[in-house]
């Protein structure tokens, strides 16, 4: 018998024995009959909140919630929780939350999903009516406060428990005591765990809660934790010294055959009842194979797996050649700085759930720097932070593509009269800081002026024909310095918005030439259409700017 075998069967027996539970995680931390557990009085909660547990969710419950015999304190300050959709975790969430907010006090307690608005969602159409509609549970909430920003369930033993974004200041306050990163696949990076940790590590008891199913090979922070999760099961199993971390991982990835590659039978419903736990429970057998019927009709056969048996599903890469995706990594230099003349440009996601400030610079060794300033949810935010980066740096130019999502934000830029963004007065005698907007044909030349600054300089041409070509490539700053590394010209700090935002581009048709297609691509790219307005800006902006400046204006 394996190891993998050997450490399976011997958390099947433990878990049959104590919650009647068969369906038991791949990589599973077991229960410590020895330690005490909060599970039970969580499991109270559910009740009251009219969910009683399920026999899986009771096992993460106890298991999660034991006791360290040696400090009487949480044994495990993290907990990552993996289990298909619709399996009930929401309801686990919210009980665990629940005994937390009531059990002590002056608990501060934070939830955030895949965006801010996704979060706030959850919290005010799930978390707060379910508590609400438990009498033995609302009495002790003292107020729901629902000011956008300061949302918060406040309760009368002090405790709070409201919600954050995704981003680097997640969490940021004075102390937390549990944070909950619902939805973890669509966690770009580590940035909310990273925002977490330092408020919780004066807290005594802190638990940090990383709850999702399985994502695609993109979902990086979700992999890499869900990978390292493993091999402390592993380790565990081996040396018998527990982890700090709680896994319960259940996945079709755990079954193997005899010679230890993944294999599994989509529509084998054995293979479903060892992945889904609440199969039989909330989820009915019918119901699944007519997910997986009408999932296969639509040739989405990965889609399934991923979300009813939780497995990372792997894209199939489209090659564009459009997009400078295998230049992009040889173009790093996260030493980069830009140079002393600059432009700006901004971009929206066409859902207008994401918005990005960008900038181009050439550099003092004439080489071409580009960078994300600011990449946040939402645009209300966008106006007063061009204007203050207008202020500070006195850019040649802010690049608006008015026929994208972003031209939405023309008339508030140009209503604005104080803030002094607007179109140049004389298009041929452009001011600092006036707002550059590329016609469609200038968006085209600027997506593959982009690219063709990622790649490497093609040879010299030998004839007229030749030279005919050559002529369409970006042309390099007189004075600038001859790559000779056999990459582009451009440079990036290894940003992961730009980097994420480089993978996803897809182009489309416009004309005979091509853009970058917002709707096409396979998520968000504003980074990345950002850059490239920002570096249209600059190269057809800087020589009128230059010619327009007066050396007799400043004298007195």
């Amino acid at each position: 018998m394996t190891t993998l075998e050997t450490r399976t069967e011997a958390l099947r027996a433990q878990l049959v024995e104590l919650y009647g539970l068969h369906c038991i995680p791949a990589w599973g931390t077991p229960r410590d009959p020895a330690a005490k557990t909060y599970g039970g009085k969580a499991a109270k909660f559910a009740a009251a909140l009219g969910t009683p547990y399920m026999p899986w969710q009771r096992y993460v419950s106890d298991v999660a919630l034991e006791v360290d015999p040696y400090t009487g304190l949480l044994r495990y300050d993290q907990v990552l929780l993996m289990v298909p959709r619709q399996s009930g975790k929401t309801t686990l969430e919210l009980a665990v939350m629940a005994w937390r907010a009531c059990g002590w006090s002056r608990q501060n307690i934070l939830y955030t999903a895949q965006t801010r608005n996704a979060a706030r969602e959850k919290w005010e159409e799930d978390h707060v009516p379910a508590l609400e509609s438990a009498p033995s549970i609302a009495k002790r909430i003292r107020r729901v406060v629902y000011t956008n920003g300061r949302e918060a369930i406040k309760w009368h033993n002090r405790s709070r428990w409201g919600i954050t974004s995704n981003t680097e200041t997640a969490g940021h306050g004075p102390t937390l005591d549990m944070g909950v990163i619902d939805e973890a696949f669509s966690q770009e990076d580590s940035r909310t765990e990273n925002a977490m940790q330092p408020a919780m590590v004066t807290r005594p008891q802190p638990q940090l809660w990383v709850v999702s199913t399985a994502g695609t090979e993109k979902s990086v922070y979700l992999n890499d934790k869900r990978e390292a999760a493993r091999r402390m099961v592993e380790e565990a199993f081996e040396t018998g010294r527990p982890a700090r971390i709680a896994v319960f991982d259940w996945t079709a990835e755990g079954i193997v055959d005899a010679d230890g590659v993944v294999s599994y039978d989509r529509t084998d419903r054995r293979v479903w009842r060892m992945v889904m736990p609440a199969l039989g429970h909330t989820i009915t057998e019918e119901r699944i194979q007519s997910r997986l019927e009408t999932l296969l009709a639509e040739g989405k056969g990965a889609e399934f797996d991923r979300a009813y048996l939780n497995v990372t599903r792997t894209e199939v890469v489209r090659v564009d050649p459009n997009v400078p995706s295998a230049e992009w990594p040889d173009l790093l230099d996260e030493d980069s700085k830009r140079g002393p003349e600059i432009a700006l440009a901004v971009d929206i996601t066409p859902d207008r759930r994401w918005a990005c400030i960008a900038v181009y610079s050439v550099r003092d060794d004439g080489l071409e720097h580009v960078e994300v300033i600011d990449h946040r949810e939402g645009t209300n935010w966008v106006p007063a932070r061009l204007r203050q980066l207008k202020a500070r740096y006195n850019p040649v130019a802010i690049a608006v593509d008015a026929k994208g999502p972003a031209g939405a934000l023309l008339l508030e830029l140009e209503d604005d009269k104080a803030g002094g963004i607007a179109r140049p007065d004389d298009p041929a005698k452009p001011r600092r800081g006036d707002l550059a907007v590329p016609t469609v044909q200038e968006v085209a030349a600027a997506c593959a002026a982009f690219t063709d600054a990622c790649r490497p300089p093609r040879p010299a041409p030998d004839d007229a024909d030749q030279a005919d070509d050559a002529d369409e490539r970006a042309d390099v700053d007189e004075g600038q310095d001859v790559d000779e590394t056999g990459v582009g010209t451009i440079r990036h700090i290894g940003q992961t918005p730009l980097n994420v935002a480089v993978a996803n581009a897809i182009s489309r048709p416009l004309g005979d030439a091509y853009a970058w297609g917002r709707r096409v691509s396979s998520g968000d790219i504003s980074p990345l259409v950002a850059v490239t307005l920002a570096r249209w800006a600059y190269r057809s902006r800087l020589p009128l700017v230059a010619a327009a400046y007066d050396p007799l204006a400043n004298v007195w």
